[in-house]
């Protein structure tokens, strides 16, 4: 039987793009050809980013697509929305150029293509794979809730609760309104369901995109998620009753991790950073005290203003921990710096950096608690290693995220909207100093070990998975 050839097609962010690089290595581990596509603009940044981040391997290789922006966007303050509408209209194309070519199996080397892989919100990958008769499976690149959560929001629209009816709703409670009905989920506010409901507009683009991509995933024969079954228990049996075929196989890292414990792994690991990253803030990490580092880091797309970030400064210089701060180049909006007496004040104590390896930085033994902004990567990650949060989300499934960190899982404080010095003093303080949290940090840790290890849920999911590739069991249609 030939070699199953998996066509990766993430979308082309970096919350996207991690998960599906980590699934795409575990995959090619298991004797899966992988052929990772990534953006044309995307590689450049990567291979400017590290020399040689994107050279191929035994069973790994690169292609590249157009992401249909002009250059003149990519500097839009509105750049994700612009980038998901490029994608819609401007995808599909040049995908289904490149999955007709390479199912062909010309390319010498390379045998035919056996299943197309896209990340959500890149579902026309799933219509290419079905117009050439090629199995697909999507991997979701965040929780089960808040997929759960983005599959209602039309219901949400049917039933009136969206579009807001105007701006009041912002500001009036009206966003604290109880949704006491999504299945496998515990009340929640409409607030928290996700950031696209903040709309008063009818026709709002990235309601409509995120409606749309979150449905769309049952196309798939396989839905892939980034999560283990313990952490999602009653959220996944709610989905499971719905889409019958699906692989939970996270928390990626702890899971590529262990691929490299469990067997022979001399060619490393594949590095598709959109940043440099700065390796030398972990020999900062070794000079500092167990647990003593506060590690703050807003994510790939969070920007803030001057104002607020100088709060967040202000307010981590007031806890009189040390910490670690990432300030990535375009953070702020119209730009902006961190206030110079703030820089002097902390000199001995602060390490600010563009960017780094955060899985490293959240495993180190320093690191004490984590300010993020909610994105699931970060999310599984700082549970996996076993670090409590303070949660200060912005955009997407972040608000979702935020809620089963502090009320469910016990591992997270939230802070306010409106960014206080003394409010992120206090939230820090007490993530750094409540036992009962780094009692549940370390159970949820526990936890995400077990399902990585053999025998785990995630363990037996993947090799699940790599068996349905390899047997040629999925079928073309949903």
């Amino acid at each position: 039987m030939a070699r199953p050839h998996a066509v990766v097609v993430p979308y082309p962010g970096s919350g996207n793009i991690n998960p599906a690089l980590q699934l795409a290595q575990l995959l090619r581990r298991h004797g899966v050809f992988v052929t990772f596509v990534v953006t044309e603009n995307n590689l450049r940044r990567a291979e400017a980013a590290a020399e040689g981040a994107a050279r191929g391997r035994e069973g790994f290789r690169v292609e590249t697509i157009p992401d249909g922006l002009v250059d003149a966007d990519r500097d839009a303050q509105d750049y994700d929305l612009g980038l998901s509408k490029a994608t819609v209209d401007h995808g599909a194309a040049p995908l289904r150029e490149l999955v007709a070519r390479l199912r062909g199996g010309s390319t010498p080397g390379v045998p035919p293509v056996t299943c197309v892989l896209p990340t959500t919100l890149m579902s026309f990958a799933l219509d290419v794979a079905r117009e050439l008769g090629v199995p697909s499976m999507v991997l979701v690149a965040f929780g089960a809730a808040p997929l759960m959560a983005h599959m209602r929001l039309r219901e949400l629209k049917e039933r009136g609760y969206l579009p807001l009816k105007d701006e009041s709703c912002l500001t009036n409670g009206y966003l604290e309104t109880t949704i006491d009905w999504i299945p496998g989920m515990p009340p929640i506010s409409l607030g928290d369901v996700s950031s696209f409901v903040r709309t008063t507009d009818p026709d709002d683009f990235g309601l409509w995109f995120n409606i749309t991509e979150a449905n769309n995933c049952t196309k798939a024969s396989a839905i892939i998620i980034n999560t283990f079954d313990a952490l999602e228990a009653d959220v996944l049996a709610a989905l499971r009753a719905e889409y019958p075929r699906i692989y939970t196989v996270g928390q990626l890292g702890t899971m590529l991790r262990r691929s490299h414990l469990d067997e022979e792994a001399s060619d490393g690991s594949i590095d598709l950073s959109l940043w440099k990253h700065d390796t030398e803030c972990l020999s900062w990490l070794d000079a500092q005290e167990p647990a003593s580092v506060v590690y703050v880091n807003f994510g790939s797309l969070t920007v803030l203003t001057a104002d607020q970030l100088a709060e967040f400064a202000w307010g981590l210089a007031e806890t009189g921990h040390p910490f670690l701060l990432v300030v990535r180049e375009d953070l702020v909006h119209g730009g902006g710096a961190l206030p110079p007496e703030f820089l002097a004040e902390t000199a001995e104590r602060c390490r600010v950096v563009t960017w780094c390896p955060q899985e490293q930085v959240l495993r180190h033994c320093a690191v004490g608690c984590f300010l993020t902004h909610c994105g699931w990567n970060s999310m599984l990650e700082s549970i996996a290693a076993g670090v409590p949060m303070v949660c200060w989300p912005v955009f997407a499934d972040q608000y979702t995220n935020r809620k089963y960190a502090c009320e469910l899982w016990g591992v997270g404080l939230r802070l306010d909207e409106e960014v206080r010095r003394e409010q992120v003093a206090g939230r820090v303080r007490e993530a750094m100093e409540s036992e009962e949290m780094r009692k549940s940090a370390a159970r949820w840790k526990a936890e995400a070990e077990a399902a990585a290890c053999p025998g785990g849920s995630s363990r037996e999911n993947l090799l699940g998975l790599v068996k349905a590739l390899k047997e040629g069991s999925l079928n073309t249609e949903a």
